[in-house]
């Protein structure tokens, strides 16, 4: 159990729409930020769920950085393989990279064999479940991000928001 908690205080999780809400240059600027920040506090390893938009920007992020932050990781926690298939709106560049995410993060972990109900919530609990913090891009509550990050308040992560405008938290 020692050893969970060690990697957990080591661990960080990515949340965020789908939809990003600005340009990403500026975003990746941020994302690069706070993965710098949260490796000089001895995060080494993050965690995201493998969807488009925040998760992959984030992802592509992490390891971007791999060179320069010796000992980075990711890990995609799917909640089912092909997940873009029942979603069904994914482009290519988006499938494209997906692809490319699948084949260089250092693990990826399927959490089911298929579609259920609730999977992407049981997705996003595994990925906080093993985490000391959250990184987020929440701009809506009502979200499955929404979701995410008041569950992770509930476990005690510490909460980091990435929106500019400085959305709070209730």
């Amino acid at each position: 159990m020692e050893r969970f908690s060690e990697i957990r205080r080591m661990t960080a999780c990515f949340t965020g729409h789908r939809e990003l809400g600005e340009p990403p240059g500026e975003l990746e600027r941020r994302v690069d930020d706070s993965i710098r920040d949260l490796y000089a506090r001895g995060v080494r390893h993050f965690g995201a769920g493998g969807a488009r938009g925040f998760d992959a920007l984030a992802s592509e992020r992490v390891l971007g950085l791999k060179g320069d932050l010796p000992g980075l990781s990711l890990t995609l926690v799917l909640p089912f393989p092909e997940q873009y298939r029942q979603e069904g709106n994914w482009s290519r560049e988006e499938l494209a990279r997906f692809d490319a995410l699948l084949l260089r993060a250092d693990r990826v972990v399927t959490l089911e064999s298929g579609y259920s109900s609730g999977v992407y919530q049981r997705r996003n609990r595994y990925l906080v479940d093993r985490s000391a913090y959250c990184v987020c891009y929440l701009q809506r509550m009502r979200s499955g991000t929404g979701a995410t990050v008041r569950y992770a308040r509930s476990r005690g992560l510490e909460i980091l928001d990435l929106v500019p405008y400085g959305f709070r938290l209730p």
